[in-house]
C-alpha cells in the first residue's frame, strides 16, 4: 500500500479521524472507506471494537498507524481514523440549500455543517476561496455529518445560481430588511439561505439578491459567529 501522506487539498483521500467521525463515514457512505487506521494505546476501546468489527464485515483493511493518527490530528489520545476516497455530491435541486461564501475557517465550516444536519438542511454549496471541506479538521468538527450531506465547491457564486436558478435566495447581512422570523414564517419550498465570510460578511451586491435577512441582535454585540448564524438560519427556516 502507498505510504499516507500529510493531507493536503490536492490528494484523492482525506482522514475521518476520531472514532465517532470514522462510525459516521462507515454507516453513511462505506463504499468510500480504504483504510482503518489504529492507535496500539486505543485498542482496549469499547469503541475502537466496534469500529474494527464494522470495517472487518467490509473487508476494509487495518493497520497500526500512530504517527499518521498523530500528525493528522496534533493529538496524542486520536485512537482510530478512516483514510476515505474523496467524492462528488452536489446539493440536490428538489431541496433547500445553505451557501457558504468564503469561508475561511475550517472549525466554522464544520460546525456550521453540524447545525445544518441537525435541521434537516442537508444540501451545501461552498463558493470559492474557501476552506477545504475534505479537510480532516473541518470533518471532525462536523462530527462526520458532512457524511451524510450533499456538499459542493464552486468557483463563483454566479456558478452556483446558474445551476440552481429556482431557489429564492435569503441573503444573511446586518443591515438586511427583513427579520430572520419574519422571513421564515412566508418561505417557498425551495429556498438557499446565503452566508457570508467570518470577517467580512457578504458583498454589498448581495443586497439586491432575493430577500436579505437580518438576525436581531443586542446593540452590545456587533456580529454573530458564523457558526452560529447557520444554526439561528437553520432552525428558523426548518421549523
Amino acid at each position: 500500500m502507498p505510504k499516507l501522506e500529510p493531507y493536503h487539498r490536492a490528494l484523492p483521500y482525506s482522514y475521518a479521524l476520531g472514532i465517532y467521525p470514522a462510525s459516521v463515514l462507515i454507516e453513511a457512505r462505506p463504499e468510500a472507506a480504504r483504510r482503518l487506521l489504529l492507535n496500539p494505546e486505543g485498542l482496549d476501546s469499547e469503541g475502537v471494537s466496534l469500529l474494527r468489527e464494522k470495517c472487518r464485515a467490509l473487508s476494509i483493511r487495518e493497520e497500526e498507524a500512530e504517527r499518521v493518527l498523530r500528525r493528522e490530528s496534533k493529538k496524542d489520545n486520536c485512537f482510530a481514523g478512516l483514510v476515505f476516497d474523496k467524492y462528488a455530491s452536489p446539493p440536490a435541486p428538489d431541496r433547500p440549500h445553505v451557501v457558504l461564501c468564503q469561508i475561511s475557517d475550517q472549525g466554522n465550516l464544520g460546525t456550521a455543517l453540524r447545525a445544518c444536519l441537525a435541521f434537516g438542511l442537508r444540501d451545501v454549496a461552498l463558493i470559492r476561496p474557501c476552506v477545504d471541506a475534505f479537510d480532516p479538521h473541518a470533518v471532525r468538527a462536523s462530527m462526520g455529518a458532512i457524511f451524510h450531506m450533499s456538499v459542493e465547491t464552486y468557483d463563483r457564486f454566479s456558478d452556483y445560481r446558474a445551476a440552481y436558478p429556482d431557489h429564492a435566495l435569503y441573503p444573511f447581512m446586518l443591515d438586511g430588511a427583513t427579520a430572520l422570523d419574519e422571513a421564515a414564517r412566508t418561505k417557498p419550498a425551495l429556498y438557499a439561505l446565503v452566508f457570508g465570510n467570518e470577517a467580512s460578511g457578504l458583498p454589498g451586491e448581495f443586497s439586491k439578491m432575493g430577500r436579505p435577512v437580518f438576525i436581531p441582535q443586542g446593540r452590545e454585540v456587533d456580529s454573530l459567529n458564523l457558526s452560529v448564524a447557520v444554526a439561528l438560519g437553520a432552525y428558523a427556516f426548518a421549523r
